[in-house]
């Protein structure tokens, strides 16, 4: 069995087991959380929600093993591409998506009946696209006029267009393209303005909601932020995920025996930290949390292992935007933060949402497979001399 895994699974080992782990985990929570949702949708049939997450995480899983053992370089060439696509198809979202939630973040296929959340494919294509043009840009002198363009401009429009339907995705967006510019070791005054158009266009977006209410969910964003700030208004969804998480104390009440499932909105997605310290207690909380700061250490250790830019921009651009939306979703679970409606990366139940994020984690094994196999061929060389 082991020989097998060394086979197959090539690859960082530890970001492996943490990621079948969190499968793991994932499919007890999930099953645990959508006992009640099973009443109403299906009859009563518990099992369906865990044998279509099961299958999605088969399918996530063989993603990953499929995208890790493509050569990275590949994921350079077909990033522009990839963006050229994403422009178009947030655009259509914003006008013309499937309003679910009272919110356009989602378009349907009718005839296979699949409904994907476009905004998570454009995280995706965005950091592939950026960590491409930041090494192209290496060369010259990095100031915001260099930038704009090719790095800027980009960012700002997927913003723009990911910003009236889904602000949190928008800002996690927004976060993870700084970081990822920050790196490419641009200069400070340049850093500094850039701040500056963050700044501006937050508020912007935020200006144009409170202007056109109708138009945008940005009074949906500034309810919640009130609510958080404040301590007043609407609290249900926080304070079920309280008691969830302060009745399952250090240890837990068990696998399967939460409470807090039949009251709590969205425990199997927005809400499923919570649900599982419920169930596994302050312990099980922690344990998540440690294996996501594992995981993003092994990513910069793989950083930190490159000799080459654009793997190094790529493995950190998704490293950041992973362990980032599980901090703050996990932030948001302990009121810590504003409600957000982000996901638990390869946690929360979802088909789109996983398939995006194994995408990027078997990214990120192809650069530790394709590191691995230079370290190996050239200690082969080594002892061969």
């Amino acid at each position: 069995m082991i020989e097998f895994f060394k086979k197959y699974f090539q690859g960082d080992k530890v970001i492996w087991t943490i990621i079948i782990l969190l499968a793991f985990f994932s499919l007890a929570a999930v099953y645990s959380s959508t006992g009640l949702l099973a009443y109403k949708e299906r009859g009563g049939y518990t099992e369906y929600y865990l044998i279509k997450h099961a299958s999605f995480i088969l399918g996530g899983i063989f993603i990953i093993w499929l995208v890790s053992k493509l050569p990275y370089r590949h994921f350079a060439r077909f990033a522009l591409g990839a963006f050229i696509l994403v422009i178009p198809l947030l655009a259509y979202t914003l006008f013309f998506g499937t309003d679910i939630n009272q919110a356009k973040r989602w378009i349907s296929i009718p005839i296979i009946n699949f409904t994907f959340q476009t905004s998570d494919f454009a995280k995706l294509v965005l950091v592939v696209y950026l960590a491409r043009q930041l090494t192209l840009l290496q060369d010259t002198a990095m100031e915001l006029k260099d930038l704009f363009w090719p790095v800027i401009f980009p960012v700002v429009l997927v913003f723009l267009l990911v910003a009236p339907a889904n602000l949190s995705t928008a800002l996690l967006i927004l976060l993870t393209s700084a970081i990822l510019i920050f790196i490419g070791r641009i200069h400070v005054i340049s850093l500094l303005k850039l701040a500056g158009i963050g700044i501006l266009l937050v508020g912007s977006v935020y200006l144009f909601g409170v202007l056109f209410p109708g138009t945008t969910r940005m009074g949906v964003w500034s309810d919640r932020v009130t609510t958080f700030i404040s301590g007043s208004g609407d609290h249900y969804q926080t304070d079920q995920a309280k008691i969830a998480i302060a009745s399952g104390w250090f240890l837990g009440k068990g696998p399967g025996n939460s409470t807090q499932r039949n009251v709590l909105p969205s425990g199997f997605s927005d809400f499923i930290y919570a649900i599982f310290i419920e169930e596994y207690g302050i312990a099980g909380g922690f344990l998540l949390l440690i294996l996501y700061v594992v995981f993003f250490f092994r990513c910069v250790r793989l950083v930190t292992r490159s000799e080459k830019l654009f793997p190094r921009f790529l493995v950190m651009g998704l490293a950041v935007l992973i362990t980032v939306q599980a901090l703050a979703n996990m932030a948001v679970a302990v009121n810590l933060g504003p409600v957000t409606g982000v996901t638990l990366p390869f946690m929360s139940m979802g088909g789109t949402s996983l398939f995006f994020f194994c995408i990027a984690a078997g990214m990120i094994l192809s650069v530790s497979r394709t590191m691995d196999r230079e370290v190996s061929v050239d200690h082969l060389e080594n002892n061969q001399q």
